[in-house]
């Protein structure tokens, strides 16, 4: 019960109304056409929902998409059961913190919530690895630079921890030499990912996925 109101922190009627309509979609579409199992799912805000070449630049593996745009770590937590979990994939490539640190969450709750995340998908996919993106650096979230970079830090160290668990560095690569995000890898908006953004994603991402 207590891991149950934990996985709800924050959670309000209303927040979980947010995201009804994209999760319910989901779960609709699973039905219509069922997800291939032992695959590679992605999960997470709309760096994910946005990546709509998943299937192509990832040819040698089943892929999912799971990513509904605005949502935190703890919407991760909250729908695991209805859209990671009856999945069963091989391995989960996680992308989430970013909106958190601009809700004003600590790196600490990132990390929380993220441990919360692995140990939900553990308990019944004890077999599955769990990828952690990097949070990346923006334009657009620039001022929230060192909280980024401490979240990252503390979920590293945990993910050393535990070898189910991968934390996928995209944050140096995504810097230019004078230390500033790289505009040539974001959208307009200057927070979301371009294609050549998505490249860069793709190449560090595809060493560590299951052998096909």
């Amino acid at each position: 019960m207590a891991a149950a109101t934990e996985n709800l922190r924050g959670q309000t009627g209303p927040a979980l109304a947010r995201w009804e309509a994209d999760i319910s979609a989901f779960e609709a579409a699973d039905k219509t056409n069922p997800p291939p199992q032992g695959a590679v799912l992605f999960v997470g805000s709309s760096s994910i929902r946005l990546w709509k070449t998943l299937a192509a630049d990832f040819p040698d593996h089943p892929v999912i998409n799971r990513g509904f745009g605005g949502s935190q770590l703890i919407d991760s937590v909250t729908f695991a059961d209805r859209i990671v979990l009856p999945c069963q994939p091989k391995m989960i490539l996680l992308y989430a913190g970013d909106n958190d640190i601009a809700a004003k969450k600590t790196p600490s709750q990132v990390l929380t919530d993220f441990r919360l995340f692995a140990q939900k998908v553990h308990q019944k996919l004890p077999e599955t690895r769990i990828g952690f993106i990097a949070i990346k650096p923006s334009l657009a979230r620039w001022s929230l630079i060192e909280p980024i970079k401490e979240a990252n830090r503390l979920v590293k160290v945990y993910c050393q921890e535990n070898e189910r668990l991968l934390f996928i560095d995209v944050f140096p690569l995504m810097l230019d030499a004078d230390g500033q995000p790289r505009s040539d890898l974001l959208a307009a908006d200057g927070l979301h990912l371009n294609r050549k953004g998505y490249e860069l994603w793709m190449a560090l991402i595809k060493p560590h996925l299951p052998k096909p």
